[in-house]
């Protein structure tokens, strides 16, 4: 007993250490963020990188080296320039978030992600919980994933390829300097960010992320929405807070110091950033505007509405279009989700419309938004007084994909999220399926298959669920009855079925809204309910095999994307089979 807590002891001290070795301007104040003065930063168009060439009249691949660079970003106009990494061709042109990458389908990218990082990071580490930062880490492991992209295994940017500056040390499952991403999916909206082993919520906090796009302008261009730079834009929005000197803020102590020195549950800035600045303004002219909305937070759900009452209309969700557009006058989008909306400021009653936001955080039962909070507010429209001449529409049908074949399901699963907390009832880590990342894969789905899941969340927190490669479809949601009794059997048995899930699964239902009804990569979990999905591991537009093997190492992973929970272990991986 004694032998094994000296070395709780002795790995708590080196983590303290090693936490303070990642971590600058620890003696600089927290900033009082409500004396920055709202809107008055123009919302930036990232630059964008088109991964593909025009050659002779035909469209070819293209390949980018995309580095990461240290750099001071000025996030709004009265705060001093802040640290940040930031993706880019060069350091000069780096920016946060990073430059929008336009694909064409059918056009493969080649990307040479480069890490140009110094040794120490910016921010404050934590190497008690599953991690590639050791001791004997020289330098700040990185690895870019393509959220929402269906490619290989060796491109996916699994959390243990990372690598460090100059490809100097890497990670155990680490193969090549270069990602093939082949674009032969659906057209819509992806991200891309970095997905290092217990170092995401960091290295994003950092600035590591930026948007991408498939087009396909043989299907897309028919449908008249809005287009061009100027009207069809994307919104990378998080949260941030900040020291007296522009620096970034993360608390560097955790909430059960003694097992974790650094790591919470969950981060939350009160100052909401908007392409790189805080609270912008975009003026805008009385048209249809399509504005792909990326919800980049680490742990922060978004319940966006327009103070004037102005509507979104969904036209997709996550990467896939939706068959027909969706109007609704708010919109939640949890982390990583992405709402693509046209807004018709046409029918605008007044000349000044206000993004804002009321989302609890944690979600759902965390503290209120407050309207006179600064986190209330997201970002301001000016809308010019003169209607103008919008040939853009909205058609009355997007696209349509096959229809879900339940009768075609290979396998049924059962996912169940843990919490687990300390004797001081503060969260410790958590798990899915009662198992850390490094045990053994349990979960195998074929090629082209169709897989029926049903998730169960017995914690007090909604999770983003986020399935690499696969894409999933929400059925229905079950809120579970006696959930104390049930979470007792599960802790004990951690077996849904012998657990008898269907005595419990007999609550309320709650309708899934009409814009997330469509295909997704990613779904917001809630607490006490069982989410039924079905997840297809192939292609959902065309009957093609996939243009890759799938079943190559290292495979792949599914996590909660709540950022501080999936570094912690709420993640799991798995292996595509023949």
């Amino acid at each position: 007993m004694e032998t094994t807590l000296l070395f709780h002891k002795v790995l708590t001290l080196l983590a303290i250490l090693g936490a303070l070795a990642c971590s600058s301007s620890a003696s600089a104040k927290l900033l009082d963020s409500s004396k920055l003065e709202m809107f008055v930063d123009e919302l930036p168009d990232m630059p964008r990188i088109m991964a593909y060439q025009i050659v002779g009249g035909a469209t070819k691949s293209k390949s980018l080296n995309i580095g990461m660079f240290k750099k001071k970003w000025k996030f709004h106009r009265d705060l001093p320039p802040t640290p940040v990494y930031g993706y880019g061709l060069t350091s000069r042109t780096a920016t946060v978030p990073g430059p929008t990458i336009e694909a064409h389908y059918g056009v493969p990218t080649y990307v040479t992600w480069q890490n140009n990082l110094p040794p120490n990071h910016i921010l404050p580490c934590d190497l008690t919980i599953p991690t590639a930062l050791t001791n004997k880490t020289m330098g700040i492991p990185t690895v870019a994933h393509l959220h929402g992209g269906i490619h290989a295994p060796d491109s996916d940017g699994n959390p243990n390829s990372w690598f460090t500056a100059r490809f100097e040390q890497k990670g155990p499952t680490w193969t090549s300097k270069g990602c093939h991403y082949p674009n032969n999916q659906q057209p819509g909206n992806l991200w891309y960010h970095d997905h290092a082993m217990g170092l995401t919520r960091v290295n994003l906090l950092a600035g590591l992320l930026g948007a991408y796009i498939i087009r396909d302008p043989s299907i897309e261009d028919p449908l008249g929405l809005p287009n061009s730079i100027e009207f069809d834009r994307p919104l990378v929005v998080f949260d941030r807070s900040f020291r007296s000197n522009g620096s970034l803020y993360l608390n560097s102590t955790g909430d059960n110091p003694s097992i974790h020195p650094q790591w919470q549950p969950e981060y939350f800035g009160d100052v909401i950033i908007v392409n790189g600045k805080a609270w912008p303004r975009l003026t805008v002219r009385k048209r249809k505007y399509r504005f792909r909305i990326i919800n980049a937070s680490n742990a922060r759900f978004f319940r966006f509405f327009f103070t004037n009452g102005l509507k979104f209309i969904h036209v997709a969700s996550d990467s896939t279009y939706l068959e027909k557009p969706v109007s609704t006058n708010e919109t939640l989008l949890g982390p990583s989700e992405i709402a693509d909306v046209i807004v018709d400021f046409s029918q605008s009653s007044s000349n000044v419309a206000i993004l804002a936001n009321d989302a609890p955080y944690p979600y759902p039962s965390g503290d209120p938004v407050d309207e006179d909070e600064v986190s209330s507010k997201v970002m301001k429209f000016i809308i010019l007084p003169h209607k103008e001449v919008d040939t853009s529409r909205v058609p009355k049908s997007l696209i349509k994909y096959p229809a879900v074949d339940l009768s075609s399901v290979a396998q049924t699963r059962y996912i169940v999220m843990y919490e687990y907390a300390s004797s001081i009832d503060e969260p410790t880590h958590l798990y899915i399926n009662g198992k850390p990342y490094k045990a053994p894969v349990t979960e195998t789905p074929k090629v082209g298959s169709t897989e029926v899941w049903y998730v169960i969340n017995l914690t007090e927190d909604n999770h983003p669920l986020h399935i690499h490669l696969g894409l999933l479809k929400v059925l229905d949601q079950t809120e579970l009855v006696q959930l104390k009794e049930f979470k007792n059997c599960m802790r004990e048995l951690n077996d849904a079925i012998k657990c008898n899930v269907g005595n419990y699964t007999r609550g309320k239902k709650v309708s899934v809204p009409d814009h997330e009804k469509g295909w997704k990569n990613v779904y917001k979990m809630s607490p006490g309910f069982v989410t039924k999905i079905v997840v297809r591991f192939s292609y959902i537009h065309t009957n093609a095999s996939y243009a890759f093997d799938p079943t190559l190492e290292p495979g792949y992973v599914y996590h909660c994307h709540i950022l501080d929970h999936e570094d912690n272990d709420m993640m799991r991986p798995f292996k595509v089979i023949k």
